[in-house]
């Protein structure tokens, strides 16, 4: 597979001229102040809204293909939960409270709950590889992703779009931007999707079991008070109504379930930025909130009362989550004053306190019945409820010195304790508390004819927690409800160069991770004939590694055409792992040795682009528990775009060669009699099209 996207590529260097262009300093907004790209420490991929708009992505999960060493597992609605270079929580449904890769929208933590990222209506969206201990603590051990929404601007503005698409799509988007006066405006954005699924259920002679329904609100206000002091506000309201029907017996894409369930959440949330300027630093006061609200629900037994006859097998779980936290930061950063000193040093301190309330309540009910024992039909239906709080306190801190008019040496620190609560109907109390702490150290080369390279070694780390609402009180699985925090050290060297003879960006990222006491995520099913006895339960390892590179390239190889390339390789090992000696030496699961996402853009007319690209990854294990693993595979997507004046069309394909795929796996036994372990899979979208219709005011 690889060879084939590395021959492709030089080809297009060889049929299209380059020729020469100064590149554009991009600002980038993930880190405590707005920062040149070229000044990042980090490996860090950028989508901004012209990549977006032009790609036809609707959400997050859209982007997910672009960006290597990222990936995601989720039920039938959206992910929540990320994984980067292989770290990070693989269930949309269950896990704790904090999670492997921070997620952020407009300053608000959405960290677990990124099922409602939207991605309508946007500046840029920015994926940080590798642990952001200073920048976001126990949240970010493996990563940070940062999307930054459209503020309000000076001029009226307005724009409206319209999607139509197999599969019942019906789309539609709308934003305003309206400037009160000179120093108040304001930007509202609605979407809604509305579309059928992907899968027919053959039992109940329907095709919108897995439908989505999504309703997603913004409304941002900027108020400059005077000349020292802005106030920023934002609202999100999001009510993702998705039902979930995906999981079948046979692996293909029409299920057979007589109670199809629900995979929604409905969340929303407020943020506050009120910044004051003087001459020689700024106070920023960041204050938000957030209220979620998930419904899961499944057929566990995937089927009806057809699908195991003669046996009676008929099993469904609802969980109800909530969950309520609120942020507040305070940060004091330097400004630039025009003196020696301050020309050298720039430095931030600030302090957070971060609360989650959450709360778990899940019914069970089901029967079974074996023709052949003799027995009366078994009935049976169980409750469990858990509630979990917990507190964060942190002191942070970043100096930046300049060293030279090409060197700068960058140090970042964090302090964090943390401290929960936690009770179940089994009568199960914990009350945990953790002191952690972590960094970056960093030195940056800047060097002529646009070259620069850094080096890094960043500590991230994650608290403990609770395997949330497992609902069991058996005491070997009790005692598995906790477990303790991880620690990641990084050891990173990247370097980028712009050719500026060629049009063409450049950048390689090397990086090395040890892990210490890993959380590893493993399933477990108590009782063989009971699939809601069928657990993830988080545990800790000894030791984990995670090494590899990741690889892009930007060229605008003529007048019209541009193509881009982005990869990523990954090794992965579980080391020391004494509960399960088996899996030493064994790779982490979901960190496909490479992915890339690779494409090019044709300017055919003044009026016509297109547009084609392609996404990959090799294989990967599902779960640390078993050894089933995925098939590699390559999506291909195109765009045709007609543009004239305020009118845009986009007639998009995704997944052009209707590639059969799989996201995630599970194996276990749910099949009566004997109930063996068998492999499931969860499989990704067939081909899908659709026309978007754009006009902008």
């Amino acid at each position: 597979m690889l060879k084939r996207i590395f021959l492709f590529f030089p080809v297009l260097f060889i049929l299209f001229p380059a020729h020469t262009e100064a590149i554009a300093e991009i600002v980038v907004n993930g880190d405590w102040r707005d920062t040149i790209l070229s000044e990042v420490d980090s490996s860090l991929i950028l989508i901004n809204d012209e990549d977006i708009r032009k790609k036809q992505y609707k959400h997050f999960e859209d982007i997910t293909y672009l960006v290597p060493n990222l990936n995601f597992a989720a039920s039938d609605s959206r992910p929540r939960y990320f994984q980067i270079r292989g770290i990070g929580e693989r269930s949309g449904y269950e896990g704790t409270p904090n999670s492997s890769v921070g997620f952020l929208i407009d300053d608000i933590d959405f960290s677990g709950q990124a099922g409602i990222a939207s991605v309508y209506d946007i500046d840029q969206i920015e994926v940080y590889r590798g642990p952001q201990g200073s920048r976001m603590g126990a949240s970010s051990l493996a990563g940070m992703i940062y999307i930054k929404t459209k503020d309000p601007q000076d001029l009226f503005e307005a724009n409206g779009e319209i999607t139509l698409g197999n599969y019942g799509r019906n789309d539609l988007s709308a934003s305003i931007n309206i400037p009160f006066t000179k120093n108040l405006k304001s930007r509202l954005s609605i979407r809604k999707e509305d579309f059928d699924g992907f899968r027919k259920n053959l039992f109940l002679k329907r095709d919108d079991t897995s439908r989505k329904d999504e309703q997603s609100l913004r409304f941002k206000t900027n108020w400059l008070i005077n000349e020292t002091t802005s106030l920023d506000l934002v609202y999100f309201d999001n009510d993702f109504d998705d039902p979930a029907d995906i999981w079948t017996i046979d692996g293909s894409l029409n299920t057979l379930s007589d109670r199809p369930g629900m995979d929604s959440q409905d969340s929303n949330a407020f943020g506050i930025n009120l910044e004051f300027i003087n001459q020689f630093n700024s106070l920023k006061v960041l204050y938000s909130e957030t209220d979620t609200d998930v419904v899961f629900s499944y057929d566990a037994d995937w089927g009806n009362a057809y699908s195991h006859f003669p046996y009676v097998y008929d099993y469904f779980s609802e969980t109800l989550r909530k969950r309520e936290t609120s942020n507040f930061e305070l940060r004091l950063l330097s400004n630039e004053s025009g003196t020696t000193f301050a020309d050298q040093i720039q430095w931030i301190v600030g302090i957070s306190f971060y609360e989650i309330d959450e709360s778990n309540n899940r019914r069970d009910d089901g029967a079974y019945g074996d023709p052949n024992d003799g027995f009366e039909t078994f009935y049976s239906e169980s409750f469990f409820s858990s509630d979990y709080s917990s507190e964060s306190k942190s002191v942070f801190g970043n100096l930046d010195y300049i060293m030279s008019e090409n060197l700068k040496l960058s140090l970042g620190f964090r302090w964090e304790d943390w401290q929960a609560d936690y009770l179940d109907s089994n009568n199960e109390l914990f009350t945990p508390d953790d002191s952690m702490n972590g960094g970056k150290i960093s030195l940056i080369n800047s060097l002529e004819n646009d070259l620069k390279y850094y080096v890094s070694v960043a500590k991230g780390y994650k608290q403990g927690g609770f395997n949330l609402g497992t609902g069991v009180s058996s005491s070997s699985l009790v005692q598995a409800i906790s477990y303790s925090p991880e620690y990641l050290t990084n050891y990173e060297f990247g370097i980028n160069k712009y050719f500026i003879s060629s049009k063409t960006f450049f950048d390689l990222v090397i990086f090395y991770s040890d892990r210490r006491d890993q959380q590893v995520l493993s399933s477990t099913q108590v009782d063989p004939q009971d699939p809601n006895t069928f657990l993830f339960l988080t545990k800790n390892a000894a030791e984990g590694l995670n090494y590899g590179a990741e690889i892009s390239l930007d060229s605008e190889i003529s007048d019209t055409v541009n193509m881009f390339l982005n990869l990523g390789i990954l090794e992965t090992e579980i080391r020391k792992y004494q509960s399960r000696p088996d899996l030493e030496g064994r790779e982490q699961a979901h960190a496909p040795n490479y992915s890339f996402s690779a494409g090019l853009s044709w300017e055919i007319s003044n009026n016509l682009e297109f547009l084609l690209d392609i996404n990959g990854k090799s294989d990967f294990y599902y779960s640390d528990s078993h050894n089933n693993s995925s098939d590699d595979y390559i999506l291909t997507n195109m765009n045709l775009i007609y543009k004239k004046e305020n009118i845009n069309l986009n007639f998009w394909v995704r997944n052009v060669f209707d590639k059969y795929y799989s996201l995630r796996g599970f194996y276990f036994g749910n099949e009566p009699p004997s109930f063996e372990d068998t492999l499931y899979e969860r499989h990704g979208d067939p081909r899908n099209y659709g026309v978007t219709f754009r006009y902008d005011f």
